[in-house]
């Protein structure tokens, strides 16, 4: 299977344009457009920052063009994106749809945008239904994703939409429309107290699961950790896959695996990619023979 990798993390310390050289000098195939960069959020105030950025200045459609370029220059391609969230705050709409925008013009397919934790399936697509016809103008689809809450002074994750495989579903079929697709975030279906499984959602999915989000966590906090570093059942997942005929790409969103190793030059950089890629390289083995 083909396989890739989020830029944000090895962006953070090289910057996106040598990030996917050394993605592809690691041996993936694809790489993740990360566009947190694009609208960041002061959490304490849930507004947007205005923090300069290629992707948040009047360039930004160049600079996704010179970023496709350089994967296709280097042997690969953008397969997917993440666009910047959450997704309803006051302003975001605007760069959701240059998130899409900027996912076509770097040639992925699919662009994963955040629900909003905290509305029914109902609410949230009415959000989706009116980035649909803007998607579909650019040949991409839009992926929703299982999220999570957590309480206060509570010792594991709550619910919050598509949480549990059953609302997943629902958040699919509510659109219904072949533009908005799923992508399965591994480690969030494996947290405590969400009340499912990364291969309950894989097999309740069915045919609507077309991307991933593959990292490894202790199956109580959010680690975002190399796979098989820590107690995801890896052989569940991958016996899943192979019995769900899972067609698309495995992307790894390990996104603190970089720092946690202390990388700060790019050949620390590079050393961790060639980790994460022969972890990606070991699930792919195992789905193959489940």
């Amino acid at each position: 299977m083909k396989s890739s990798t989020e830029i944000w993390s090895s962006a953070s310390v090289v910057g996106e344009k040598k990030a996917i050289e050394l993605i592809a000098k690691a041996g993936f195939d694809a790489w993740d457009f990360s566009m947190f960069e694009m609208a960041r959020i002061d959490w304490s105030t849930y507004k947007i920052i205005d923090k300069p950025h290629p992707l948040n200045q009047a360039n930004y459609a160049s600079f996704a063009k010179e970023l496709r370029k350089i994967g296709e220059d280097n042997g690969i391609h953008c397969n997917q994106s993440h666009a910047p969230f959450p997704s309803l705050v006051s302003g975001m709409k605007d760069y959701l749809k240059r998130a899409i925008e900027c996912t076509a013009i770097a040639g992925g397919k699919i662009c994963i945008i955040h629900p909003d934790n905290n509305q029914s399936a109902e609410q949230n697509a009415e959000f989706y239904l009116e980035l649909l016809p803007f998607a579909k103008e650019h040949g991409v689809k839009i992926a929703t994703e299982n999220m999570w809450n957590w309480k206060e002074n509570a010792p594991t994750a709550c619910a919050a939409a598509c949480s549990h495989h059953d609302d997943f579903v629902k958040h699919i079929k509510t659109v219904n429309d072949p533009y908005l697709v799923a992508c399965l975030d591994i480690g969030h279906a494996e947290m405590a107290g969400l009340d499912t499984s990364a291969k309950q959602m894989i097999y309740a999915l069915g045919d609507a699961l077309q991307a991933l989000h593959i990292h490894d966590n202790d199956k109580v906090g959010d680690s975002h950790q190399i796979p098989f570093s820590m107690n995801i059942p890896w052989d569940e997942v991958a016996k899943a896959l192979k019995g769900a005929n899972y067609q698309g790409y495995l992307t790894l969103e390990s996104d603190r695996y970089v720092s946690s190793t202390g990388a700060k030059t790019e050949e620390e950089t590079f050393k961790a990619l060639c980790d994460l890629n022969k972890a990606v390289k070991r699930l792919d083995e195992m789905i193959q023979n489940a």
